[in-house]
């Protein structure tokens, strides 16, 4: 009975020592989130406003990102996403949304100065960091606003845009969608071509998300300044699933110096979310066909919530982690980067990073894999300054 004592005793202290290291591990982990500067490739705050502008200055009732949130996460550099949906490309108005969602993003910076600001470039956010305030870089979600004009880039340039995702959910003038399956150009158009030499020579970040695997491996093929993919993971884990990069494009980062920025949206993390995603999905439009519904009625909202919480498609964070090993395995620590798109994939985040206070669990997980603290300074931001940077020096020497 002694012997039996003495190991359950044993068996405690190892147990209380466990707890004493992992709330170390965890201690560390917030103040490394908040000691680094952490950029996030891809938050769609702009257009969750476009329906209603919200005070982000307060802790919202509703989203992934606000100033109190983000403070609480250690969130400094948020690329604020200007998304114009494909259907603009039909109907027209492309250019004149990607100015109302970059007036609402400025807004957001002139209604609370003290809290937030544009950034412009990479001092710009050195600058706003050690000010204690929110940079609100911008990227531009589909290059369809530059319509069939070259001169447009520059204009969006100046008007603070340092990324462009070539395109969105279909192909348009400059180049094929990985969601299209009409392969209009066979990758690049010849116009597509001329905008990607004008990013170059403006500066502003070649973003190949949303791209066929052609798209991505032309512009490799004809630039030498690295490039991003602002919000995207890795094939391996979703076989067949063009959107998420292919080991063979993720090889070539390393050669091109460029980034790949891991999307937390559970369909980006697992086939086993997608599937189950997609039985939800099947089971709520029988459900609105039945009930002569449609997309935003408050019944099939209701709805949809209660299939998704009876049926839960998520992914975990350690699962996230795993496309991090990944890119890290196939390119090298120097090429992977963070690219949430909170606010942007809905209902689908994973346990563990359901919002911007999460980056401390990030990095807990990153810690407890053995990552450095270089390592994940790197992971954090330095991965992207140095493509960032890189973009700009050439800009100014052209």
């Amino acid at each position: 009975m002694k012997y039996i004592k003495h190991l359950s005793l044993v068996a405690l202290g190892l147990f209380m020592l466990g707890c004493s290291n992992d709330a170390a591990l965890r201690k560390k982990a917030y103040d490394l989130a908040h000691k680094f500067i952490i950029t996030d490739g891809h938050i769609d705050v702009p257009w969750r406003l476009n329906d209603g502008y919200e005070d982000l200055s307060v802790r919202t009732d509703g989203g992934d990102f606000d100033y109190v949130r983000a403070k609480e996460g250690g969130l400094d550099a948020p690329f604020m996403s200007i998304y114009v949906p494909s259907s603009y490309q039909e109907t027209g108005g492309a250019k004149e949304k990607a100015d109302s969602l970059i007036d609402l993003v400025n807004r957001i910076a002139n209604d609370h100065p003290d809290k937030f600001e544009v950034a412009l470039n990479v001092s710009d956010v050195n600058r706003i960091f050690k000010e204690g305030k929110i940079a609100l870089p911008m990227g531009m979600e589909n290059g369809a606003p530059i319509l069939d004009d070259l001169s447009n880039v520059k204009y969006f340039y100046d008007r603070g845009i340092r990324y462009i995702t070539l395109t969105h959910g279909k192909d348009n003038l400059i180049c094929d969608s990985s969601y299209d399956t009409t392969n209009t150009w066979g990758g690049l158009s010849p116009f597509g071509r001329e905008v990607v030499k004008e990013m170059n020579r403006v500066g502003i970040m070649v973003d190949i998300s949303h791209v066929t695997d052609e798209v991505i491996n032309q512009v490799m093929d004809m630039t030498d300044l690295p490039v991003i993919a602002s919000h995207s993971s890795c094939r391996h884990f979703t076989p067949g699933w063009e959107r998420n990069m292919g080991d063979a494009e993720i090889k070539r980062l390393k050669d091109n110096g460029g980034v790949i920025q891991i999307n937390y949206g559970s369909s980006f993390v697992t086939k086993k979310s997608q599937d189950l995603r997609a039985a939800n999905i099947d089971e709520i439009m029988m459900y609105a066909e039945k009930n002569n519904l449609k997309q935003g009625d408050k019944e099939l909202e209701a709805y949809a919530k209660e299939v998704n919480s009876k049926n839960p498609f998520y992914a975990d964070i350690t699962e996230v982690v795993d496309h991090i090993d990944h890119v890290v395995k196939l390119a090298g620590i120097d090429h992977v980067g963070i690219g949430s798109d909170y606010d942007g994939v809905g209902d689908s985040l994973p346990y563990g990073l359901k919002d911007v206070t999460s980056y401390p669990n990030l990095i807990y997980h990153l810690l407890k894999r053995g990552y450095s603290e270089e390592d994940i300074e790197k992971i954090c931001y330095k991965n992207v300054w140095r493509v960032w940077s890189t973009v700009e020096r050439a800009a100014a020497d052209s």
